[in-house]
């Protein structure tokens, strides 16, 4: 089990972009995608999340 964050509802904020320190996160025209594979799972764009879109969840790996 790995925790990573998953994105629900995106507002396209982008604020959790130049939060993340390991670029897990990209952008494109439908919100923000999380790599599963480079998220360490700190929670730091849960955290700053203005919409409530991202969600730390368990998944494996």
């Amino acid at each position: 089990m790995k925790k990573v964050a998953v994105v629900r509802g995106c507002t396209g904020c982008d604020t959790c972009r130049y939060l993340c320190k390991v670029e897990a996160i990209t952008f494109d025209h439908s919100g923000a995608h999380i790599d599963p594979q480079k998220c360490v799972g700190c929670g730091i764009c849960e955290d700053n999340c203005a919409s409530s879109a991202i969600i730390m969840k368990n998944i494996e790996i």
